[in-house]
């Protein structure tokens, strides 16, 4: 990546942290080189830390003058980020770091997510801890690894090192909102086992894209298509029309983003070519009229190969595929009685995968109460025995429950309000957070999260907003100052 496309941008010492974090890759289940750099941090600036084995950061660092007997305080974000690329970009998140630019007012990066969600909240703690002339109680800054696939550096990290019982979380994507709960949330992985048969035809494959896709949680209350569940309800009703045997079903590639693509490699006679095109056609003008607003360039395509022998699955094998597909819950489930507009529970067929004898299906579920959660599990577990398959859950973490009585928020509310004027909007997401484990782990734990103006976070339109990125800094350092 070119370095210093942002040595114009104040406040300087954040824009330059936050420019040599997306030179490292820092992908989800590859953040050893984050992880270092952080740690070379804490040793260049002789501050205390403490690096786990599954890669979270910990720095220390004392009160300044006049702070240096107050309560101390977590700043606490996340190292990885989500890697989506467009089709033509060549970025290889293993390896390369991102391409930035800075174009209207916004940060982005050429062709692939940006990753301000969450190297926002790593420049902002850099920015902090390499200052001389911010006042500060003593700082607990907090870093942690694979919250995107789960949480799981936040669940596995020994929390009996820290004193801090105030946490500002900086793991929010909208200025002037102060998120004081979240939903809890498990990827749940229906194994569906399939046996297969050597068939002989033509190699067509058929796929539903151009979807908007976005956030599990965020976006979800938007009711945009799924591009795994549309496949399913195409295969669904062109088996009615035409016969054909399935050999695979693809789709998505996070479990917590909307998948925008989505395809099945099918096995047709010669003979069925044309009227397989003609039911394509047909239900990609269905679903075109039936989406048009949440996701105008949706198509279904069609391509043909050789003619040759294939080991398809069984029609046994394939009802269960398409059956799940078409009848696994998703979406949301219930909205919240409690507050206006908030999705309470939720579930999103983020990933379908097909290896040689199985097909995966990668649900993100969430919900704000944990019976709903469990219920949800449930559902998904029963319609999977059903079909012959099992579940696992992975990453199971709790919710982050209303605090009433908030010292912290109420801080912070009046803050913003001597800042900018105006009162904050103090809500509830339907996201993972991870302020509910913390919450488990240090009771009594006081906890805000916040963020500047980040829009499209996950997708590769994602950029952030340079002048909320200034007040965000300023509001920190107010809050900071009054945590005395």
């Amino acid at each position: 990546m070119d370095m210093a496309v942002l040595n114009e941008l104040e406040p300087s010492l954040v824009f330059r942290y936050f420019e040599e974090i997306c030179g490292i890759p820092h992908g989800s289940g590859n953040t050893k080189q984050i992880s270092d750099y952080c740690v070379r941090f804490a040793k260049e600036h002789g501050l205390r830390y403490i690096q786990d084995s599954k890669n979270n950061v910990i720095l220390f660092k004392d009160g300044t003058p006049g702070y240096e007997q107050s309560q101390p305080v977590m700043i606490q974000g996340h190292l990885d980020m989500v890697c989506e690329r467009t089709q033509d970009c060549k970025v290889d998140f293993e390896k390369d770091g991102l391409t930035l630019c800075v174009e209207d007012g916004m940060i982005r990066a050429q062709g692939t997510t940006l990753g301000g969600d969450d190297g926002i909240a790593v420049a902002y703690a850099l920015a902090i801890l390499d200052s001389k002339d911010i006042s500060h109680p003593p700082l607990e800054v907090v870093l942690t690894v694979d919250e995107e696939i789960g949480m799981l550096g936040a669940e596995a990290l020994d929390c009996t090192p820290l004193r801090s019982r105030a946490m500002l979380n900086i793991d929010s994507e909208e200025e002037g909102i102060l998120l004081v709960s979240c939903a809890g949330g498990v990827v749940v992985t229906c194994h569906l086992p399939v046996k297969r048969e050597a068939v002989t035809g033509v190699l067509t494959k058929v796929t539903v894209g151009g979807l908007s896709g976005g956030h599990s949680g965020m976006e979800i209350v938007k009711g945009r298509a799924n591009a795994n569940r549309l496949l399913g309800r195409l295969l669904n009703e062109t088996s009615r029309e035409v016969p054909y045997a399935l050999l695979s079903v693809n789709g998505g590639l996070k479990d917590n983003a909307i998948p925008r693509e989505a395809s099945a490699e099918l096995v047709v006679n010669e003979t069925n070519r044309a009227a397989l095109e003609d039911v394509v056609r047909k239900y990609q003008e269905i679903f075109q009229a039936e989406f048009k607003v949440t996701d105008p360039e949706l198509f279904v395509s069609i391509s043909f190969g050789e003619n040759q022998k294939h080991e398809a699955m069984t029609l046994e094998s394939a009802k269960a595929v398409i059956a799940g597909l078409v009848n696994f819950p998703g979406g949301v489930q219930r909205m919240s009685t409690d507050i206006p507009g908030l999705v309470q529970t939720s579930l999103n067929l983020g990933i379908l995968n097909t290896v040689q004898d199985e097909v995966q299906f990668d649900f993100s579920v969430r919900s704000s109460v944990g019976t709903e959660k469990e219920e949800v599990i449930n559902r998904l577990a029963n319609l999977t025995e059903l079909l012959g398959g099992t579940i696992e859950c992975q990453g199971n973490y709790p919710a982050w429950e209303y605090k009433r009585e908030s010292k912290l928020r109420g801080l912070m509310v009046e803050v913003f309000e001597d800042l900018y004027g105006r009162k904050p909007a103090v809500e509830a997401v339907h996201a993972g957070l991870e302020c509910g484990l913390f919450a488990g782990k240090l009771p009594g734990l006081d906890c805000v999260s916040f963020g500047p103006d980040i829009r499209d976070i996950h997708t590769t339109g994602e950029r952030m907003d340079i002048a909320s990125v200034e007040r965000t800094w300023k509001y920190i350092l107010e809050v900071l100052k009054r945590l005395k």
